[in-house]
């Protein structure tokens, strides 16, 4: 293979319509722009989106939805969680190596759901008030 025998596949490039030649080449007369209107003028252009005045569509329908920026950087585990993992020091590296919340974390809360029954310390690591009294009764304690 060469670079001068090279070309592009059949069919992948379209000449470049040559408009106003002519009725028979069938872009003659009003050259595929239609009859008057915008389009058909000269610098005939809106913005994305417009109505011709009309109030446009995403203006009529109502404003939904919020996306937290926080959220990344937040997450919550529960104590059933935290009892299947082995280490006594919980802290939020930990918590990210056993893939428990994301890696852009930085603040973690344990909330009170389900049971913990082994003793874990708790460091860097936000709890419940509920969380806090079922780590404490476990033997465990919260340190922030």
């Amino acid at each position: 293979m060469r670079l001068n025998t090279l070309s592009p596949a059949i069919g992948s490039k379209t000449g470049k319509k040559r408009l106003g030649r002519g009725l028979g080449s069938g872009l003659g007369k009003t050259s595929g722009k239609g009859h008057k209107g915008q389009y058909a003028r000269k610098g005939g252009y809106h913005k994305v989106g417009f109505e011709g005045g009309q109030m446009p569509l995403q203006r009529r329908l109502p404003k939904v939805g919020f996306r937290s920026h926080m959220k990344p950087t937040r997450a919550e585990v529960r104590l059933d969680q935290l009892e299947r993992i082995e280490a006594e020091v919980i802290d939020v590296a930990v918590l990210k190596a056993a893939g428990l919340v994301n890696i852009y974390a930085d603040r973690v809360k344990v909330v009170k759901s389900g049971e913990l029954k082994r003793k874990v310390t708790l460091k860097g690591v936000y709890a419940t008030a509920g969380a806090k009294q079922a780590i404490e009764a476990a033997g465990g304690k919260v340190e922030e």
